[in-house]
This record gives C-alpha cells, sequence and structure tokens, in this order.
C-alpha cells in the first residue's frame, strides 16, 4: 500500500499563499488545513480542488480544561464530516486537571468524534503526549476508539532529552493514526527543524514501524524552519521540494 503524504500549509510560512500552487509541482496532493467554518466548507473543499488537493487532516483547537471542551469541538466536527476529512489534530493539555478529570473528558469528546465518524489525533505535546511512555499510559487511560495519537517525529526530541524517535514510536505504533513529518538536530527545546534528511531522525525507520502495523498515513510534513533564519520565496520552495526528495531517495515516497 502507498503511504499517503500530505504538507500543513504553514510549513510555507510567510508565502503560504503559494502552497496550493507549488505542492502539485513536487507531487503532492493533499494538505492539512485549520478547520473551516460550517459555512465556508463548500468553498475551502471548491478552492482545494481546483488545485488538484484534498485535505487529509484538520487542525482543531479547544482547551481540555473547559467543561465546555466537547461542545468546542461539536461545529468543528461538524465541517470535517462536511469535507469529508476523518483525522482531526489537536494540541491538548492537561495543565491542573487530575488524570481521571482529563481522561474522562476526552472520552466523551471522542463519544462526539464517533458520532460523525471522526477521530481525534493528539499531538506530541506535554503534558499528555509527549513521549512514548506518557503518550502510552494516556491511551491506556482514555482507552477510546476515536482518541489516537499524532506523532511529531522531532517533538519528541524538543520536549525529552535522552530518546529516539523510532524507539518512542515503537511504544505506541497502534494508536498513531498520522504523523507531522518534522526534521531535528536533537536538541532539547531547541527550533531547529530543517529540511527532512539533514536532522537525527530517521525517517525510514519511522515508516517501517507504522507501516508493519497498517498504518499508511496521512504522514504530513510540517517545516517550522530554524531559529533565527528568514528564507525567502525561492527558499522556501527549495525546501519543500529537497524534503520530498529525500523522502523518495529512501524509498518510502514513489
Amino acid at each position: 500500500m502507498k503511504n499517503l503524504i500530505s504538507v500543513n500549509v504553514g510549513s510555507y510560512r510567510k508565502y503560504r499563499d503559494t502552497a496550493y500552487v507549488h505542492l502539485p509541482t513536487i507531487g503532492v496532493r493533499h494538505v492539512e488545513i485549520g478547520v473551516p467554518r460550517l459555512e465556508d466548507v463548500d468553498a475551502v473543499r471548491e478552492t482545494l480542488e481546483f488545485f488538484g488537493l484534498s485535505a487529509a487532516t484538520l487542525m482543531a483547537r479547544a482547551d481540555l480544561k473547559a467543561e465546555d471542551v466537547v461542545q468546542t469541538y461539536v461545529p468543528q466536527f461538524q465541517a470535517a464530516q462536511a469535507m469529508g476529512v476523518k483525522i482531526l489534530f489537536t494540541s491538548l493539555h492537561r495543565g491542573e486537571l487530575d488524570k481521571e478529570t482529563a481522561y474522562r473528558r476526552l472520552r466523551a469528546v471522542g463519544d462526539e468524534a464517533a458520532k460523525y465518524g471522526l477521530t481525534l489525533a493528539l499531538e506530541t505535546h506535554p503534558d499528555l503526549c509527549e513521549n512514548g511512555d506518557v503518550a502510552r499510559e494516556t491511551m491506556q487511560g482514555v482507552n477510546h476508539p476515536h482518541i489516537r495519537l499524532n506523532f511529531d517525529t522531532a517533538n519528541v526530541y524538543y520536549y525529552n532529552q535522552n530518546v529516539n524517535a523510532v524507539e518512542e514510536l515503537k511504544k505506541i505504533a497502534p494508536y498513531v493514526v498520522s504523523v507531522h513529518l518534522k526534521d531535528t538536530n536533537g536538541g532539547y527545546k531547541t527550533w531547529h527543524f530543517p529540511t527532512l534528511g539533514e536532522g537525527v531522525v530517521d525517517f525510514k525507520g519511522v515508516f517501517q514501524v507504522l507501516n508493519e502495523v497498517g498504518m499508511h498515513g496521512p504522514f504530513t510534513l510540517e517545516m517550522e524552519g530554524i531559529q533565527g533564519e528568514n528564507l525567502n520565496l525561492r527558499q522556501t520552495h527549495e525546501r519543500m521540494a529537497r524534503s520530498m526528495e529525500y523522502l523518495r531517495s529512501i524509498g518510502v515516497v514513489e
């Protein structure tokens, strides 16, 4: 089975308005975008289709610490269903909530997601999913088939020390439904996310672990850059193109 490759349009940074034109030229047909307002769904879908694109994942936002977290997700779930997108990426933090309350709220969110045929994928962020052990504990505590994980190949280094992305992924692979492909120099709390293949992430190993459990995407490029750099338009496009060339060179993309 082919791996589904997508790009978070935010990877184009200040040139994101050029993303839709550029992506097909480097062989990408899928994107990750924010959840549109329900009344904008048709226009967003029409725009994507015009450029030969479709949304693989949508970015949803909510506050787990808020008692109305389920209600916050409802219109986003409705928009995702209307878009025909099955996976929503989200970043949630427990904060001062006790674990059982956090898990109970996540189960309620999962119940709501199920009504729309959706799965909510939690990002590799503190304090629910920052590494394999914590993410596995969260998954086991929530125990809901519509609450799963988005594994970020660089965040696991950013938020932890002395870790290896592939080894952390092995702990949670059955729960992973989406991935952010992001390279890093491996530094703890270091904003250094270069072109894929220029850092320490073993991307071939990442794909192998997930393919072996039957997961073939979406794998979404998320290029967050390097602190202090200021790429121009050409450099931004070249970084995206080289990243795709790298994925082809290691045999995970045709």
